[in-house]
């Protein structure tokens, strides 16, 4: 199998002979960055309750919150890039998260940076997302922006479910981390945003809510820990979907300019992750040399153009889930606005949510905003799901999906 990048022959996999001594170095002694977050910095909502302890660290808590939720579970069951395929080996947005979490630990631990937020934060960054992946993001979106004026990303949404759907008094740290994390803007250098309290945190979520893209786009970590997240979920998934879109025989080995093919992984770990620590060592910003972004954004580019849009949600299927979107949407909001407490909506969503944050003395606020709701629900959904409530309602969206077999 080729080892060498025909499109960037020259990136190194490897430190340089000083970075790799001051890692070293840091490392033996056990230090930390200046810039690295301390536990004690953590800022809660309720700030008298989920106290660290040598056990168990501010941030460290918030893993264990995360990962306890059944929106984590969920994820399992939920597309990342490949929908409706008969195979095991493709990856689902549980085993994502998972991915992000160790690039950004590799990466994090050679800064000196706080490892406990960097898991944290990757492994709630897409809990709040939708069946179908991108596609599934988009359609909901759609319908969403159609009823509200207001816009449905996965990332705002994952913000919702671990602060506002479970309640579960997660650091400030780890929810900006995750609404800042959205691997679709590529940036060659992160820097820190100066963020410091929920009130201004609060107004970031609302305008995302309200401007979508044009906020997003705009959004920058509080920590180098969310900077690092960020700019490792990319390096998680560019090889990854490559491997994933070979096996899923979408393409093949020769498909790809770099030469590598299902290879590129392994090498994108290697010098992205290299190019990242090289150039971030000992600063106050994450950043990436010019080659090794325009690396990065030329293979992202590649996989847009023979990836994503001929996967099965985007290409010919694409309107007729859309479809199929919004009739499970407006049914939903229906059954909310009349208040069918019978429904599914209501069986296998309000009363869920009230029964589980009635154990921390909360309640779900799910009459304040019914249209919210439904998206709420909708996205909460796996993939078998979704296809499943869908031909409970519309028999004929049976015809839609496609059915892969493992035989």
């Amino acid at each position: 199998m080729p080892t060498i990048n025909l499109c960037a022959p020259d990136l190194p996999r490897e430190l340089s002979p000083a970075a790799s001594e001051q890692v070293q170095e840091m490392l033996a002694k056990r230090a930390t960055s200046p810039f690295a977050t301390p536990d004690d910095a953590a800022i809660r909502r309720d700030a008298t309750h989920d106290l660290a302890t040598p056990l168990r660290p501010s941030f460290v808590r918030d893993s264990e919150k995360i990962i306890h939720m059944p929106a984590y579970n969920r994820m399992s069951g939920k597309t990342q890039v490949f929908s409706f395929r008969a195979n095991d080996d493709l990856c689902r947005r549980g085993l994502h998260v998972q991915l992000v979490a160790r690039v950004a630990r590799d990466i994090g631990r050679a800064l000196g940076l706080n490892l406990d937020l960097i898991e944290a934060i990757a492994l709630g960054h897409d809990i709040g997302h939708t069946p179908f992946g991108h596609a599934g993001e988009r359609f909901l979106n759609d319908i969403f922006r159609e009823h509200t004026g207001r816009w449905f990303f996965h990332n705002v949404q994952s913000v919702r479910v671990l602060d506002v759907l479970n309640q579960r008094n997660i650091s400030l740290q780890t929810l900006d981390g995750v609404i800042c994390h959205n691997g679709e803007f590529e940036q060659q250098r992160f820097e820190t945003s100066g963020l410091t309290s929920f009130e201004a945190f609060d107004r970031v979520v609302e305008d995302c809510w309200r401007r979508g893209d044009e906020a997003i786009s705009a959004l920058r970590p509080m920590t180098l820990e969310g900077c690092v997240v960020r700019v490792s979920d990319i390096i998680a998934y560019v090889g990854k979907d490559r491997q994933d879109a070979i096996r899923a025989g979408l393409c093949d080995e020769t498909t790809f300019d770099d030469g590598l093919g299902g290879g590129y992984n392994t090498w994108a770990l290697g010098a992205f992750v290299t190019d990242v620590i090289e150039h971030s060592l000992g600063k106050d910003r994450i950043e990436m040399s010019e080659a090794g972004f325009a690396e990065m954004r030329r293979a992202k580019r590649e996989n847009y153009e023979k990836i994503y849009g001929a996967s099965e949600v985007n290409g010919e299927f694409s309107p007729q889930v859309q479809e199929v979107f919004r009739g499970v949407y407006e049914q939903v909001l229906a059954d909310l606005v009349a208040g069918r407490e019978e429904s599914p909506v209501f069986r296998h969503h309000v009363r869920v949510q009230n029964q589980q944050l009635g154990v921390y003395g909360g309640t779900y606020g799910w009459q304040e905003d019914l249209c919210l709701t439904a998206a709420d629900y909708v996205a909460s959904m796996t993939d078998d799901y979704f296809v499943a409530y869908a031909c409970s309602l519309f028999p004929e969206a049976a015809g839609v999906f496609p059915h892969y077999t493992h035989f």
